[in-house]
């Protein structure tokens, strides 16, 4: 069963029916226990960090989080749910993030030509390939939305970047904890491979 994280941000249903699609049980909650009871956890999310932090502490879902990463379960952020596990965001000063793992999130810098939010395919370089890559070849193309990117503490824990202005860490893993800045409920084939390489931890 994989617990999927319903804090009121938008994009968690489609990333439910992704789930679906590959044959896996999922339930959408902001209960402790059946967080807990999971076998693994999903933090989706697409919105504004500030307001994703508040909604997560209201409903005490940073503590969940908290004991899910403890208890060792696979644990999948995507989008802003990637950016919600870092210390803070240049989107909401002064909010601080989970702090699951070091780093912050930052603006895509502006440059001629360059159209934020960055929307759009963009392929992936593997620093360090983990886990969630498996049988998916570099270069390989993934779906972005966002207007901030992660700048990680920690080189060892990307496991995939991309370009956009800057070097994007599109991905990253330490433990049992993994997290994409792109959306691999909508990123087709590789997309759906991601999802069950996680699934298949």
């Amino acid at each position: 069963m994989i617990a999927i994280l319903d804090y009121d941000a938008g994009n968690i249903k489609s990333v439910e029916k992704a789930f679906h699609r590959i044959g896996e049980e999922t339930i959408l909650t902001r209960d402790f226990r059946e967080i807990c009871n999971a076998d693994k956890v999903v933090l989706p999310g697409v919105g504004s960090f500030g307001d994703a932090m508040e909604h997560l502490k209201h409903y005490e879902l940073d503590k969940a989080i908290a004991e899910a990463v403890s208890m060792e379960k696979p644990f999948l952020g995507i989008c802003l749910g990637l950016q919600l596990l870092f210390e803070g965001s240049d989107e909401s000063a002064g909010v601080e993030g989970l702090g699951v793992l070091p780093g912050a999130i930052k603006r895509i810098p502006d440059a001629p030509g360059l159209k934020i939010p960055h929307i759009g395919w963009n392929s992936l370089d593997y620093p360090g390939k983990g886990r969630l890559f498996q049988g998916i070849d570099e270069g390989s193309y993934v779906y972005f939305v966002h207007s901030y990117y992660l700048q990680a503490k920690d080189d060892s824990i990307v496991k995939a970047t991309t370009e956009y202005g800057v070097t994007i860490h599109a991905s990253v893993e330490r433990d049992n904890v993994f997290a994409c800045q792109f959306h691999p409920e909508k990123s087709s084939e590789v997309g759906r491979r991601i999802l069950q390489n996680f699934a298949d931890l």
